[in-house]
């Protein structure tokens, strides 16, 4: 004799189905967002041979940009570390006032546009801006060149580091150092030894996702540094020259190695992130 079949004896059937109908969609989704835009830039950027992919590639104007654009990851990062983890530091271990201020300007590049942004240095930093004349009494150009690209790049950068090294240090507490100050260790020592092994993951993670901004910041570079070809275009707006210009294989070549960085970002990335599940 059968047993009468009861609803319940169809849930996990049904949750299965389910459960393929969603990871179908989850893969056709990325497929079409993601996958496909991705073959199709390296597609385009080969479709005339792997000569004029290389041509274009180490034309001197994209070769310019390639290296404006990796002087400007250089001086950003380093800088956003040091800043950031010092900000983060101050607020998970002191109370002062305005240490929620502090943090609220810390976030507020996540709120503006990165072209607010650039206009603001733009009138601040400018000929007619508020500093103009000051500067250009110093014969001392900040807009439409190299460092009014970094300091926009700063901006937009600029949480990124403190929003993965704070959350940690809050959850962390503070003794272990205590502890370390009380046995004799130094400043230095403590932060060396105690406080940097415990973050090093958050800091480093931080960093990648300060690097993979600062590479693609298009909005705020493109107001401070003129588009000067060959001068102050960074690989971002090199890319929207060539199209412009009509060259759709250079502008293709030059978005392949904008992506070719992203995808070792993510690579990075995604190591860091496996480090971090296995120590936890």
């Amino acid at each position: 004799m059968r047993a009468a079949s009861t609803p319940g004896a169809l849930a996990p059937r049904e949750d299965r189905t389910a459960q393929y109908v969603l990871i179908g969609l989850a893969f056709l989704g990325t497929a079409f967002i993601v996958a496909v835009p991705l073959a199709y830039i390296f597609w385009r950027a080969l479709s005339d041979g792997v000569a004029a992919f290389a041509a274009n590639i180490i034309a001197p104007d994209t070769l310019h940009a390639i290296w404006l654009t990796s002087v400007v990851a250089l001086i950003t990062v380093p800088v956003n570390i040091v800043i950031g983890l010092s900000a983060a530091w101050l607020i998970a271990r002191f109370t002062f006032p305005g240490r929620k201020l502090l943090l609220t300007i810390i976030e507020l590049p996540f709120s503006i546009s990165p072209i607010i942004a650039g206009v603001c240095y733009l009138l601040l930093y400018g000929r007619q801006g508020l500093l103009g004349p000051t500067l250009g009494a110093a014969d001392i150009q900040i807009l439409f060149a190299l460092p009014g690209i970094v300091l926009v790049t700063l901006f937009v950068t600029a949480p990124f580091v403190t929003r993965e090294v704070l959350p940690l240090m809050q959850a962390q507490g503070s003794e272990q150092e205590q502890a370390a100050l009380t046995l004799g260790a130094t400043g230095f020592q403590i932060f060396r030894l105690v406080t940097l092994p415990n973050i090093r993951w958050a800091l480093l993670y931080g960093a990648v996702l300060a690097t993979a901004r600062a590479v693609g910041e298009f909005g705020a570079v493109s107001v401070v540094s003129g588009s000067i070809r060959g001068q102050t275009n960074t690989l971002p707006l090199q890319i929207e020259l060539l199209f412009n210009d009509l060259n759709i294989v250079g502008a293709f070549a030059a978005a392949s190695t904008l992506t070719l960085i992203a995808l070792i970002v993510l690579i990075v990335k995604t190591v860091i992130e496996g480090r971090v599940g296995r120590e936890e």
